[in-house]
């Protein structure tokens, strides 16, 4: 075992340039860190990123390239069908996803499924398209207080979502109605990867407020997942973020939610700095992705980015003699790009432990799964079946 602790942060959707099956999902050109980058004229300032080799992967305005780094750094490009939270996280673990799960962002869900939902749980559904959380409660919220109808929506990704107002339908109806819901979309041809309970709070004058009382209803991936594996090797796997959810808790020892990506940083950065373990800690940063991506606000985006690599610069002060970090991404979602979906792109890897004095090149991977790879080899696990480490280069 070459590190005791190896924490791996996902930045939700920072895609690093278009890959060359890009074409197929309609996103040849899309490129979110470059676009977010070109926001301001003289680019974008990640030092601690920089340092560790960010502006070495791809040309990226404001960061430099000719520089000495002492760093691990390279990109991957997905070997699974699709282009969502789950098969990226997925396949980072060695699964490789052939059939993408179903999405409904064009035509909302089929009839017969929510006629199905709506003499189960006994309420009326409103809504049924692809909608920002947001501002589907300010369309629909005042009829729900009316009605008391479920508000039903979905997105870009493969999710079927209900919000309710938590003084009108009390958090146990709402739970219960999504347990239907996940149970009825187990059907083929339904099947999203996750029911999200999404209960919000009625301010007045037309505000609304989400609660922290989100809940995520997933499926279990399909065989066992690197987190397994070192599970039953006996050491722990930590969670910080959506990561539990992900993998609906398969192979996780402790969960770990935040309100935000610099409350799951500051999380993260306590874990390595309190928690003494031997394991794996697996985080998913999601305000790139929910909050910036899909809501196309590229300077949004661009700040946030900013936030993280300051952030990310204070984590790796603490790190400790025996821990690895690396830093990737899922997938793509350009705010510059048509649509509010997901991009296929490259994702960046960059990685960084205590007296690391060299450069590290890791060049392009042909798998996210290298990253668990790495991870099972390092603590003598059983090895997933795709995916190559690159544990003996670093």
């Amino acid at each position: 075992m070459k590190f005791k602790r190896v924490f791996l942060i996902v930045m939700d959707s920072v895609g690093i340039g278009t890959c060359p099956d890009s074409y197929k999902f309609g996103d040849d050109g899309a490129a979110t860190i470059q676009h977010i980058a070109e926001f301001k004229k003289e680019g974008i300032h990640l030092p601690n990123m920089e340092a560790l080799g960010y502006g070495k992967i791809a040309p990226i305005r404001g960061l430099k390239s000719d520089i000495k780094v002492k760093g691990i750094y390279g990109k991957m490009q997905e070997l699974s069908s699709g282009k969502d939270t789950m098969t990226g996280h997925w396949e980072m673990m060695g699964i490789e996803t052939t059939k993408p799960f179903v999405t409904f962002t064009e035509t909302g869900f089929p009839k017969e499924l929510i006629d199905l939902l709506e003499e189960r749980t006994g309420r009326k559904v409103i809504g049924n398209k692809a909608a920002s959380g947001t501002e589907i409660l300010e369309e629909l919220g005042e009829e729900q207080r009316k009605t008391g109808a479920l508000i039903v929506y979905t997105s870009a990704d493969p999710v079927l979502q209900i919000a309710a107002d938590e003084n009108l339908i009390p958090l146990e109806e709402l739970y219960r109605d999504c347990k239907i819901a996940r149970e009825i979309t187990l059907k083929e041809e339904w099947k999203v990867g996750r029911v999200i309970a999404r209960p919000y709070l009625y301010l007045g004058d037309g505000k609304y407020q989400r609660t922290t009382n989100r809940h995520d209803y997933s499926v279990n991936p399909p065989e066992k997942t690197v987190l397994n594996f070192v599970q039953d090797k006996g050491f722990k796997t930590i969670s910080v973020g959506k990561i539990s959810d992900i993998f609906n808790a398969y192979g996780v020892d402790e969960g770990n939610h935040i309100t935000s990506n610099h409350n799951g940083m500051e999380i993260t950065t306590d874990i390595v700095k309190n928690k003494d373990f031997t394991g794996f800690c697996f985080v998913n940063l999601v305000d790139f992705d929910a909050l910036y991506g899909h809501r196309r606000n590229v300077e949004g985006y661009y700040n946030a980015m900013v936030e993280f690599d300051q952030d990310l610069g204070n984590l790796i002060k603490e790190l400790k003699e025996g821990d690895l970090l690396l830093v990737t991404a899922d997938h793509g979602n350009d705010p510059t790009w048509t649509g509010t979906d997901h991009t296929r792109e490259f994702v960046p890897v960059l990685g960084y432990y205590k007296g690391l004095d060299k450069e590290v090149n890791l060049g392009t991977t042909t798998s996210f799964a290298d990253l668990g790879a790495t991870v099972a080899e390092n603590f003598g696990t059983e090895m997933p079946k795709i995916g190559k480490s690159f544990l003996k280069e670093i």
